[in-house]
């Protein structure tokens, strides 16, 4: 790419080409560096690159709606909390946010040793052993089922779904919806020790969540605290790969993982992107953006800017600037701490099990085929 002339045409074929998916540095640079505003019309949004410009977009409400366009048909996943403004925002996330407090979550950790526990005995009695099938993507969706009442034996349905639904798969998300509707109706009658009784229950300044809200803030905290953790279990994996000298260290001293993490966050970050509405016509880099056009804030290519992070290809515990891998302002991820702590266990559970777990140099890795999304589909490992 960096021979040819930037086209609309050719960056989003390089968004989708797995080579840019496994390894986007230096398509990232270039664009910051080139073309740090572009508009793609095969997906119809303008993407921007540059540090400053994406948390701009992030935190300017008046200008970047997060009110999603759906289309007629779709009734569900349209009140989530990931798609709504102010003033209403800051009612539902605070209902939400009762179960996130960092308390609530530190709380947790035995129950997710158990689980990582689990896993990696049942990974270990299998002739091959898949960190991101048999361990990372079953790890999270067993927790968030627990933290919001769902049966355990469902486990396998919901990271099914999820799986679609990542992709907007209409169908998934009736299907997930109406599940949710049911166990909901349970639960008001039924009510139990979980997030969707207190959800049901709660009431913040007189308002409670409409049954929409509640369906869809489901949804999302289902495949938010599913897919984006586990793809974050996964990209560990693929960081201590590209920076081997960090096996060493995290075994030596365990409690840098955190700042391990973080450093994964910003290489690899789980989400690339989440797009937002113009709101009124505006201008940015000399291009005029339309009300209702869209607009796509590149996560990724914004967390390995040079502007903000010194040499920001390589993997440096204890770095300054923040990275935007959990978003930012208000929609920043309330289950960031939640997805920080199942990610430090699920790591330090393996490494310290299974000292010399590495990728296995002849796995021939997939990427997911999604430039919003960063992981892979599966990750034979070799102990």
């Amino acid at each position: 790419m960096s021979d040819s002339t930037l086209t609309a045409e050719l960056v989003t074929d390089t968004l989708n080409s797995s080579e840019f998916l496994l390894a986007p540095s230096e398509f990232y640079a270039r664009m910051r560096r080139e073309m740090p505003l572009i508009y793609l019309p095969e997906l119809e949004t303008w993407m921007v690159f540059r540090y400053a410009d994406v948390q701009q977009v992030y935190t300017d409400h008046a200008t970047y709606s997060s009110k999603g366009k759906f289309p007629p048909e779709q009734k569900d996943f349209t009140q989530s909390v990931n798609f709504i403004d102010p003033p209403r925002h800051k009612s539902v996330r605070s209902l939400a946010q009762q179960a996130f407090t960092l308390k609530r979550v530190e709380a947790m950790a035995p129950r997710i040793e158990e689980i990582a526990r689990d896993l990696l005995n049942a990974a270990l009695e299998r002739d091959e052993f898949d960190f991101i099938l048999d361990y990372a993507n079953p790890l999270p969706v067993i927790v968030i089922a627990e933290i919001m009442g769902v049966p355990t034996d469902d486990t396998n349905y919901f990271t099914e779904l999820s799986n679609r639904i990542v992709t907007m798969d209409q169908a998934a998300i009736t299907e997930l919806a109406t599940y949710f509707r049911k166990l909901i109706e349970h639960r008001k009658v039924h009510p139990g020790d979980d997030l969707i009784t207190s959800l049901v229950q709660a009431y913040d300044t007189g308002e409670s969540l409409s049954e929409q809200e509640l369906v869809d803030f489901c949804i999302v905290l289902l495949v938010g605290g599913n897919e984006t953790t586990a793809k974050l279990i996964g990209n560990t994996m693929l960081c201590l790969r590209d920076f081997p000298e960090m096996r060493a260290v995290l075994l030596e001293k365990p409690e840098l993982a955190g700042e391990f993490i973080e450093e994964v966050l910003r290489l690899r970050s789980p989400v690339q992107g989440l797009g937002r509405i113009v709101r009124a016509d505006t201008v940015l880099h000399g291009q005029t953006l339309k009300a209702g056009d869209l607009i796509e804030p590149s996560i990724g290519a914004a967390n390995r800017d040079e502007t903000v992070f010194d040499d920001p290809d390589q993997l440096r515990l204890g770095r300054k600037g923040r990275h935007l891998a959990f978003g930012n302002g208000i929609h920043f991820c309330l289950g960031a701490p939640l997805a920080k702590l199942e990610t430090r266990i699920a790591l330090m559970h393996a490494l310290q099990r299974l000292p010399n777990i590495e990728i296995r140099p002849d796995a021939d890795l997939m990427p997911i085929p999604s430039h919003v999304f960063n992981g892979l589909v599966s990750m034979p490992v070799r102990y």
